[in-house]
């Protein structure tokens, strides 16, 4: 996916807020405020991926205020936050699907919008705003659950990307779901960016071993930078029958390969660029096969 004009505009804004989360020093926001935006106008082009852009500058911010994780805080309430709402909308009707054991159609919808609605996991919004967000019922305005189930029933091998950290509890339902089919792969970033889940963050939830087998990407970066992954993840990725991907970071990276029928997007189109990209309106919410 190409960049549009509103992707600069957003990336300032990420670089704002990014600088006050890393020092409360004033004199030392000013200096990387001047690098981070030094980097933008050096590395911004509308013929290269943001996300490119995107970790050069987190990466100078960590370095240059001295820490490494910025969006921890943001990162524990939006995990508790999600902890506290998970039991209340795994009752959502045809939830009893989740542990049903069958790999049908109503089932994996249900999972896949449990995993869906927690995609409205955002860094730039307001928690209260997010928490009404997640409580509602998630209506696909791309649907292509149905062509998902012919895919697992003839793959072995799934690589689940995860997105956001407070996504994890909704997503270990479709984790284990898909595991009764194939052997799950998920991936996560292998240090902090921006409010992503990484190694260190799944430990801490004490729910690595629900999940199997985690790897990272070996790149910190909010999609996956292909020429700076390791060579771990790049030999899962052409191995995997389905990359299952979470969130727009993913959907930026995977949308320039070929679509060759085994991309599953599941989001929430949170910006006008993605949105027109994939053809949705501003915030729908898309399960769809490329």
């Amino acid at each position: 996916m190409e960049p549009a004009p509103g992707c600069y505009e957003c990336l300032q804004r990420m670089i704002s807020q990014a600088v006050d989360l890393a020092t409360g020093d004033a004199s030392l926001r000013q200096r990387v405020m001047r690098e981070a935006t030094r980097i933008l106008e050096e590395e911004f082009s509308y013929t290269r991926l943001s996300i490119i852009a995107a970790s050069r500058i987190h990466k100078v911010i960590r370095e240059m205020t001295g820490n490494n994780d910025p969006y921890s805080p943001m990162k524990e309430r939006e995990m508790s936050l999600a902890r506290d709402l998970y039991p209340e909308m795994s009752q959502w009707p045809g939830s009893e699907a989740l542990v049903d054991g069958q790999l049908d159609g109503r089932g994996l919808r249900v999972d896949i919008q449990l995993a869906a609605a927690a995609n409205a996991i955002d860094y730039f919004r307001d928690f209260d705003v997010v928490r009404d967000d997640l409580r509602r019922p998630v209506d696909f305005a791309i649907d292509d659950v149905e062509r998902l189930l012919t895919v697992l029933s003839e793959g072995r091998r799934v690589l689940y990307l995860a997105d956001n950290a407070g996504e994890i509890y909704f997503d270990l339902p479709l984790v284990n779901r898909l595991k009764q089919y194939a052997d799950v792969i998920y991936v996560v970033k292998p240090e902090p960016c921006q409010n992503d889940l990484t190694l260190d963050d799944v430990k801490e939830t004490g729910l690595e071993g629900d999940f199997g087998s985690v790897i990272s990407s070996g790149v910190a970066s909010p999609g996956v930078v292909f020429s700076q992954a390791s060579i771990e993840f790049l030999r899962e990725f052409e191995s995997a029958d389905l990359v299952f991907a979470k969130g727009m970071g993913h959907y930026e990276a995977l949308s320039e390969l070929p679509a060759k029928g085994r991309f599953f997007h599941c989001l929430k189109a949170k910006c006008l660029p993605v949105a027109r990209s994939i053809g949705v309106p501003l915030n729908s919410y898309v399960a769809m096969l490329r």
